[in-house]
């Protein structure tokens, strides 16, 4: 019976040791950190991958996440430097660098960081008026993350962007803020109606010019033309002219040319010089003067009965004598 009892307690030791090894063994996940004690004092800290920690003389004191949080304060009351009160809160972007410092530099981090923004946050702001508190958000996270940063450095903690979610000045201000933005706003419109006005007329006046100009070109042009279109057809009657002249001229040299290829008689160029004298006497000559040579032509009674009845009675017909 003794023994049956001792085996069973054997038995359970072993189960009672084996449960203890077993919750003792640990793994630690990407981007962690456990802070391990052992009797109290800091032993050191563990990353990522399978520990086995002493039982009943090590703890993990801390369990760390090493990524990058992001807290969220919630409005705090600040004083501007022309006494304006407003409301403003933060978002604050950290990570923990060192868990060590981070479970032992501070007792609560959270509230640390907190109260030490809000710190900072009234002594920034109490520098800058309200104008500037509203148009310097930049300039204020860039101060604050530096101020932050280099202040939790003791506590492991690196802090990597500050921003001002909310600025809420008072109702008055506000009020007055958005009359003033409504006033600039329509002075703006004003000034874009007035230089659309402007533009406006200026296009109306360069189309006019334009179009000036077009119909003075127009007109020159059509003035030209005109003037080329006389000047053309003056030269075309000139040549016209010239060319009946030369054609006749022609004509009279070929006449005299044949006349003397033939050798013509005395009687043909009798008759031809009487041809002469009756196209000279076309009804509108005062006095005829009649060559010797053709007076004795029977023609000329005809000629001169022509003469004689043409419309001025006073037509006298003069004979040439022929020198001897």
């Amino acid at each position: 019976m003794d023994g049956i009892i001792g085996k069973i307690i054997i038995v359970v030791l072993i189960i009672l040791v084996l449960a203890i090894l077993a919750t003792n063994i640990r793994v630690v996940p990407q981007s962690r950190a456990f802070v391990i004690e052992r009797l109290g004092a800091f032993q050191t800290i563990w990353g990522v991958g399978l520990h086995f920690k002493i039982p009943f003389l090590e703890r993990v004191a801390k369990n760390v996440s090493l990524k990058e949080q992001v807290v969220d304060f919630p409005p705090q009351p600040v004083i501007t430097k022309d006494n304006v009160t407003m409301q403003i809160d933060t978002v604050i972007y950290f990570q923990i660098t060192d868990p060590k410092l981070y479970t032992y530099g501070v007792e609560n981090p959270m509230s640390a960081i907190e109260n030490l923004t809000a710190t900072t946050l009234r002594n920034i702001i109490g520098d800058l008026e309200l104008d500037q508190s509203l148009t310097s958000r930049d300039h204020i996270n860039g101060q604050m993350r530096a101020i932050l940063d280099e202040a939790t450095d003791n506590w492991g903690i690196k802090v990597n962007r500050v921003e001002l979610k909310n600025i809420m000045p008072p109702r008055d201000i506000q009020e007055s803020m958005e009359k003033q933005m409504r006033a600039e706003r329509e002075r703006r419109e004003a000034i874009l109606q007035a230089e659309g006005q402007k533009q406006s007329q200026i296009l109306v006046a360069e189309g006019e010019k334009q179009s000036a100009i077009l119909r003075a070109d127009a007109a020159k042009q059509a003035a030209i033309l005109q003037a080329e279109g006389a000047k053309q057809a003056k030269i075309l009657e000139a040549e016209a002219e010239a060319e009946a002249i030369m054609k006749v001229q022609q004509a009279t040299a070929d006449a005299i040319k044949l006349i003397n290829e033939s050798n013509p008689g005395e009687g043909v160029l009798k008759i031809k010089a009487l041809e002469a004298f009756t196209a000279a006497a076309n009804g509108k000559a005062t006095k005829i003067i009649v060559p010797s040579e053709i007076q004795g032509l029977a023609g000329l009674a005809a000629a001169a009965k022509t003469v004689f009845d043409t419309e001025d009675p006073k037509a006298t017909i003069t004979k040439t004598v022929p020198k001897a």
